[in-house]
């Protein structure tokens, strides 16, 4: 695990317990790799400027979804709550709108709070007319990021890179039980897998932690302005064009709304 997947001690002890059912301590880890002389990790990082970190508080408030290639004709949808890094993952063969929409159907069934909104990258398959219309019946807010801009949605990104990590790492790309396995996964980084950002609870411990505060479904549903949310054009230039252009109507007419 040290050598091939370059894991820290404490994510061995974990992967320990969940792939092969052994328990040993984090000295007894850092006594065999002592002994096998392999080097600490020490990873260079280069920081260009200091980026100014959020985290909402409230579960379900922020929903950030992204999709990634694993291979050729295999794409994993990955949806986390900024909250309590609670997500939802599914495998499809292709990223369009249609696979779009039965993952937005999943995440509203399989997370354990409501939706307030969903934020994205610019990825075409999350601006067809049809995903936006489904998010409005939902009453759920669209909010994509704007381009060159992959820390807004940090959080995913992230959680992508330890599934690439951790998970696929340790299968076989073509086993028929694929699906399964990564099912398994999720359920062990939900409910088992600590995070240090949460104070080493697990997603669903911290969701249990702050679940009085959660708003109910015709809370959310009275706070959100169907007036509010217009079409999202996937051209961010032609976007803000026609955003300054309504804005500009409204103040001709004496209507501060936009």
């Amino acid at each position: 695990m040290r050598r091939d997947r370059k894991l820290g001690v404490r994510r061995i002890q974990s992967e320990l317990k969940r792939l092969h059912k052994i328990s040993l301590s984090l000295a007894t880890i850092h006594k065999v790799i002592k002994k096998h002389d392999l080097p600490y990790l020490q990873k260079k990082r280069h920081y260009r400027k200091t980026i100014k970190r959020y985290s909402c508080k409230i579960p379900g408030q922020r929903i950030q979804m992204d999709v990634c290639k694993i291979a050729a004709g295999l794409y994993q949808y990955t949806a986390i709550d900024d909250c309590t890094r609670y997500k939802i993952l599914s495998l499809f063969k292709k990223r369009s709108a249609k696979e779009t929409l039965e993952f937005i159907d999943q995440v509203i069934d399989r997370m354990p709070f409501p939706i307030q909104r969903i934020q994205t990258d610019r990825g075409q398959e999350f601006f067809a007319y049809e995903v936006q219309e489904c998010l409005k019946k939902y009453k759920i807010k669209f909010r994509p990021i704007r381009p060159a801009s992959p820390h807004l949605n940090g959080k995913v990104e992230r959680s992508q890179r330890t599934d690439l990590d951790e998970f696929y790492n340790s299968v076989d790309l073509k086993d028929l039980k694929l699906a399964e396995k990564l099912s398994e996964w999720e359920k062990y980084y939900n409910h088992n897998r600590s995070h240090g950002s949460l104070k080493n609870l697990t997603p669903f411990e911290k969701y249990q932690e702050l679940k009085n505060s959660i708003p109910t479904v015709a809370e959310i549903h009275a706070n959100y302005d169907k007036t509010k949310e217009s079409f999202a054009i996937w051209n961010y230039k032609d976007d803000q064009a026609v955003k300054a252009a309504f804005k500009y109507r409204d103040m001709m007419l004496g209507n501060k709304k936009i």
